[in-house]
């Protein structure tokens, strides 16, 4: 049975960025993702940029060279899979931690599923790195879970000359309406605010306003979806109470992302109802748990604009201060 020092769960930019740190202290750890390195990354629409400059999301002290002023996804995988090679990680792709559990005084038993079998792993520390996009937040309405519907977007492509309703103001929602207005789709948004999201992109936001201006891109303000149906989506406006059937091809609800919390909860580590924020001590990382951290965007709970790549690096430095004098300390 594998007994790593640390083990982290999940392989994005901050796991990555624990085991760095873990790695430049001479600590031995293995990261695991249920899918593969910086997969969120990797799942962003193909022509994404990011709203950081490329300074602002290094890691490890690995200059990011972009081929733009803002990094696009492909700039993004080629860099965070450079710095897992120039450090020599050792990530586990297609390992899932399914379970994690106290083992006495040996740290913590970690179940893994993979494709075709199951691993333990023991280790003293656990982190868990896991994000939020595997988790999207919804509606909670009737036939959400028709093939159409998706709360995942890709590119414009596959929605020329059909009608698309874009559910959400912010950026994903943005970026989407514009890429399949682009690409020759009829789009109506559906917001349930009265305009845009404030973290829309600033270098979007004109292109977006204009549209709607002139009329290439429909907008529903202070509406919200009630119910989805094979050729339409029914919302109703929050104003006047008139409800109103949009005839669609395909329904992108942008509606963002939440952590998952359920192996922290089972491990002990309290989470708040309201927040969805787990009990952490943000000088550290450290959960209640003793041994166990927390990295990345799975600290900010429900609120998953808080923590982002570039104020969130730094914990993989402060997890690893705080197992060294730990160690120190008996």
């Amino acid at each position: 049975m594998e007994s790593p020092e640390l083990l982290v769960i999940g392989a994005g930019p901050c796991g990555l960025a624990v085991g760095v740190a873990a790695k430049q202290a001479g600590l031995s750890c293995v990261l695991l993702d249920r899918r593969t390195i910086v997969s969120t990354i990797e799942r962003y629409p193909l022509g994404m940029t990011f709203f950081s400059t490329p300074e602002r999301i290094e890691i490890g002290g690995v200059p990011f060279i972009a081929s733009h002023e803002k990094p696009t996804r492909k700039d993004g995988l080629l860099y965070y899979r450079r710095v897992a090679e120039h450090f020599e990680l050792d990530i586990r792709p297609g390992e899932e931690a399914v379970d994690v559990r106290r083992e006495g005084e040996a740290g913590f038993r970690v179940e893994v599923r993979r494709q075709h079998d199951s691993k333990t792993y023991l280790t003293q520390a656990v982190v868990f790195a896991t994000g939020y996009y595997d988790n999207p937040n919804f509606l909670g309405i009737p036939g959400e879970d028709l093939p159409h519907v998706s709360h995942y977007f890709t590119e414009g492509h596959p929605y020329w000359r059909r009608r698309v309703v874009v559910i959400g103001a912010g950026n994903s929602s943005v970026d989407a309406a514009l890429e399949c207005w682009r690409a020759g789709a009829a789009v109506t948004l559906v917001h349930i605010g009265e305009g845009f999201d404030r973290t829309v992109k600033p270098w979007v936001l004109p292109d977006i306003v204009n549209r709607v201006k002139e009329g290439s891109i429909a907008v529903r303000w202070r509406s919200r979806a009630r119910a989805i149906a094979p050729t339409n989506v029914e919302i109703i406006s929050d104003l006047s109470g008139e409800v109103e059937c949009l005839p669609t091809d395909a329904v992108l609800a942008m509606t963002g992302y939440h952590a998952d919390t359920a192996l922290l909860r089972r491990l002990g580590v309290p989470v708040d109802p309201a927040s969805g924020i787990p009990a952490h001590d943000e000088r550290s990382m450290a959960t209640t748990v003793p041994g166990c951290y927390l990295a990345g965007v799975i600290a900010s709970g429900n609120d998953a604009n808080r923590l982002f790549i570039e104020n969130a690096r730094g914990h993989g430095e402060l997890i690893v201060r705080d197992l060294r004098e730990g160690r120190e300390g008996r």
